[in-house]
């Protein structure tokens, strides 16, 4: 009889094991999932905390490794700065080459208009700006437009026509 109930009893836990598992299969499955996650998470602090305090007693013992890796930031620094000056210049002087260039280009056309050639480059170029001078040279025509600012899109002044579309959606008797 010994046997026999050693055998009942592992095939009512074999059919209790496989009733849990039918009922809560996805939710055990997805608490494993969570606690190797969780777990993993606690390993990489664990083993980032270690390697911290290795690093922090090195540094005590040695504190000529501080010194040679500020050192070492410092001279990074004095590279980069240095790198950035000598950019900063290298653009300054080519700004100063462009208005240059663009002064002598100005005095150029300037003098091509005071021998009467005529530059198209600079049509309207003119070094000593005289407004009234050059207003009063040239008077504008006062002329009025046969028109009369039409604007189709305001439906006003385009003439003796004023029809305008009827309303949209159903007429009111309906």
């Amino acid at each position: 009889m010994g046997k026999v109930s050693v055998v009942v009893f592992v095939c009512l836990s074999a059919t209790q094991a496989l009733h849990i598992l039918s009922e809560y299969g996805w939710y055990i499955f997805f608490s494993c999932i969570a606690v190797y996650m969780v777990l993993q998470k606690i390993s990489g602090m664990l083993q980032s905390k270690s390697h911290e305090r290795m690093q922090a007693s090195e540094a005590q013992l040695e504190p000529s490794l501080i010194v040679r890796r500020q050192e070492a930031m410092d001279a990074a620094r004095h590279r980069m700065q240095q790198e950035l000056d000598a950019q900063a210049v290298k653009y300054r002087e080519k700004q100063k080459e462009i208005e240059e260039e663009k002064r002598r280009e100005k005095i150029e056309a300037w003098d091509n208009m005071q021998e009467g050639k005529s530059s198209r480059k600079y049509p309207n170029l003119n070094p000593e700006p005289e407004s009234s001078a050059s207003s009063a040279a040239k008077p504008k025509p006062d002329k009025k437009t046969l028109r009369g600012g039409f604007n189709p899109l305001t439906g006003d002044g385009g003439g003796s026509c004023s029809w305008r579309p009827g309303r949209r959606g159903p007429s009111a008797g309906a």
